[in-house]
């Protein structure tokens, strides 16, 4: 069994957009720190007879070493395959037998372990026993290591042929150079191939320690039981001291790649360093953005892109905000020999939006769509415990979620200029095009 992963955007999106009006009023939060330093979070809630737990660390691809890319992917994904003198085999049946999922996050900021399991006591038992071996006791075993080694470069290569993952991973070089957010989440085949098991040791030990965790509670358990399951797993962590917070990504110079690629389509990226997790301007940003590309159909990129000249299927922007300053990115795809036409409008669209601002009717249709979404967004305590895992991680305050929707209803057009203003400078765009026919 393989922890499953699933990247930072989709956990803003579920943050964002998933919690209902009625759940926000019942969400009790209740916060404190474990003796050994790691930061708890806990929902309770006794509708289900269900607990979900995470532990999340700042342990993801920007705290790579110089030379070493794919080192945190690589410990992340040992964790499980190996724990407390269980093999990989021992550790899946025995969550088998309980009914109990084991899972994570990996992303350029954080690695987490999450777990869900019953609530029954001999079925949480023996769950978080897992949970406790997975985060405390990892083996790391040598034949474990090679086969994930090499299935680790293995996917590295057969990427190569998505023009997307390729795109992708242009973007962030150009948008980020030195800064670690460059670094790609799934590592360099010839650093992966140097890695050693006293490597991902000493990568456990600093980054996944007490002081660096934010463990998330959410579920039928008291708070008596929350904290006695916090503290478990707390205690048997490392205690090496909090890892220094990542450098401040500035904007990156204006450039343009293109990479040829056998694909029958272009795939194109714009964009820039955008904003951090805390930072004053999101607001503004976020509800702007649903203008300009985040709202689907009712976007402006969609309208100029797709449904006014058939350029595209979809056209899309994003703030992804990090715990450094996290990317804005514009993307489509079309074809390749429109991809000079494509990229012009895509261009002009943006330039526009920022010059002027949306209009009173966009900006309160994007609030009123927002806002209105909440309750069809939210289903289940893992959706909270996702919530809670990103208000612990980046700090934000435990009010977030109730003062979310007064936030939104706030911005005005005269904030999402000025935010857009401060942020995106259209002369400054990065752009790249993979599959390109040498148009621009």
């Amino acid at each position: 069994m393989r922890i499953n992963t699933l990247p930072l955007r989709w956990f803003f999106a579920a943050l964002v957009l998933s919690l209902p009006l009625s759940a926000r009023a019942a969400l009790a939060i209740q916060h404190w720190q474990t003796p050994e330093g790691a930061r708890v979070i806990f929902v309770e809630s006794h509708e289900l007879p269900m607990l979900d737990v995470s532990v999340d660390f700042p342990a993801g691809s920007a705290r790579d070493p110089v030379g070493k890319d794919g080192l945190a992917q690589l410990t992340h994904g040992l964790l499980d395959q190996g724990a407390g003198g269980l093999s990989d085999v021992a550790i899946a049946h025995r969550l088998a037998d309980v009914g109990a999922i084991l899972g994570g996050a990996f992303d350029r900021d954080r690695a987490g372990v999450s777990l869900r399991t019953l609530s029954s006591a001999a079925e949480k038992t023996a769950a978080l026993d897992l949970l406790t071996r997975v985060l405390q006791q990892p083996e790391f075993p040598a034949a474990v290591l090679k086969r994930e080694k090499q299935r680790m470069i293995a996917a590295i290569h057969e990427a190569e042929a998505d023009p997307a993952t390729v795109a992708d991973k242009a973007f962030y070089r150009a948008v980020y150079g030195t800064h670690p957010y460059a670094h790609d989440e799934s590592g360099d085949p010839a650093a992966i191939t140097r890695l050693t098991r006293a490597d991902l040791q000493a990568f456990y030990r600093t980054h996944y320690s007490a002081p660096n965790a934010v463990i998330a509670l959410m579920g039928d358990v008291t708070r008596a039981e929350a904290e006695a399951i916090a503290a478990r797993l707390a205690a048997g962590l490392s205690k090496s001291a909090v890892v220094p917070a990542l450098p401040q990504s500035a904007p990156a110079a204006a450039s343009d790649t293109r990479i040829e690629h056998p694909s029958t389509q272009s795939h194109v990226l714009l964009g820039t360093v955008g904003v951090s997790r805390n930072d004053p301007d999101f607001f503004p940003l976020f509800v702007g953005n649903y203008v300009l590309g985040g709202g689907g159909f009712d976007s402006r990129l969609m309208r100029e892109v797709r449904d006014k000249r058939g350029y595209a299927y979809s056209a899309y922007s994003y703030f992804l905000p990090m715990a450094a300053a996290g990317p804005f990115q514009l993307g489509l795809q079309t074809k390749r020999a429109q991809t000079g036409d494509a990229l012009k409008v895509a261009r002009d669209t943006v330039r526009q939006f920022i010059a002027e601002g949306p209009s009173e009717a966009e900006l309160a249709q994007a609030k009123s769509n927002l806002v209105g979404g909440f309750p069809l967004r939210i289903d289940s305590n893992r959706k909270i415990l996702e919530y809670l895992t990103v208000i612990g991680f980046y700090r934000l305050p435990l009010d977030y979620l109730d003062t979310w929707v007064d936030k939104v209803k706030a911005v005005d057009v005269a904030a999402v200029k000025q935010a857009f203003a401060r942020r995106v400078d259209p002369d400054k765009l990065v752009t790249v095009v993979v599959g390109a026919n040498g148009a621009r």
